[in-house]
């Protein structure tokens, strides 16, 4: 009779974990959809090349009422699945498109940026540098209160896949805990240098809570290519659940500052709706 009390018990814990398994796996599975019921796109295994380059809660209208139905994130880096390849697009109702800046803050080139943004009442992502986070912590606050995310792209933008295990882990950590400091969140997205991904950087960047995010459309911006240029490019590349990658430090990002006044009423204008993504954690 012990005996087999013992196997039911057995078998009913095994179904339990069973059933909570399958509970993380889906929750897991819209982590970057604003429409729950439509899964992301496929990522690519190899994507384009980039340029070289206390949680508590802020009281705003845009934190109480998301516009992109960015949710709270909770008070630590919640159980994050490990990816083997970087979301490289976004899910949601209708033609939504995310704009993603990258290397900064820059007091010469983002504000400029978060102006234009303003503007048009439009949240973005900004992946941020550690380094240049220290000496401009007003900015990440600026994006806190105008309901930006921010995300994580390293402290000093090395490349990723020459580093050993524990300097990558320094590089992602020291960022998130500035990131913090300054915006009041632990970042919920990262996004590696050069677009260059390997098992370390998907692996730790899971330990500390983070999605990767790569891209659709890369704007070639750091290559100076004239605000025209950049433009064009954004518009031709334009459609449902696109990523838009495109710079506000790291070099002169004059032309990049040009092009958003251009573009981006432009894509407002043709019916994109310009989103960030949903982060829900399991």
């Amino acid at each position: 009779m012990k005996k087999d009390q013992m196997l039911s018990r057995r078998r009913a814990l095994l179904i339990g974990a069973a059933v909570l398994g399958a509970a993380g796996a889906a929750g897991t599975a819209r982590l970057l959809a604003a429409d729950p019921a439509q899964p992301p796109g496929r990522p690519s295994a190899n994507p384009a090349g980039g340029a070289p380059q206390g949680r508590a809660q802020r009281a705003s209208a845009y934190r109480l009422q998301p516009i992109a139905g960015y949710g709270p994130v909770p008070s630590a880096p919640g159980r994050t699945l490990v990816r083997h390849e970087p979301f490289l697009r976004i899910a949601g109702r209708g033609p939504s498109m995310v704009l993603t800046f990258d290397d900064g803050p820059d007091p010469r080139y983002t504000p400029h940026v978060l102006r234009t943004l303003k503007v048009h009442d439009v949240r973005a992502m900004f992946f941020v540098c550690g380094s240049m986070v220290v000496e401009n912590k007003d900015m990440l606050r600026e994006m806190a209160d105008e309901g930006h995310i921010v995300g994580n792209h390293t402290w000093s933008h090395p490349l990723l896949t020459r580093l050993t295990r524990s300097a990558i882990r320094s590089e992602m950590e020291r960022t998130s805990e500035i990131i913090e400091k300054a915006y009041g969140e632990w970042p919920g997205w990262f996004r590696a240098p050069y677009g260059a991904w390997n098992r370390a950087v998907f692996e730790l960047g899971a330990e500390l809570g983070m999605e990767p995010l790569a891209w659709t459309v890369d704007t070639l911006d750091w290559q100076s290519p004239g605000a025209r240029t950049i433009e064009r490019r954004v518009m031709k590349g334009a459609a449902p659940g696109v990523v838009i990658l495109a710079h506000d430090a790291g070099g002169d990002r004059s032309q990049s500052v040009r092009a958003l006044r251009d573009y981006l009423p432009r894509l407002l204008d043709s019916g994109y709706h310009i989103t960030v993504p949903r982060r829900q954690f399991t």
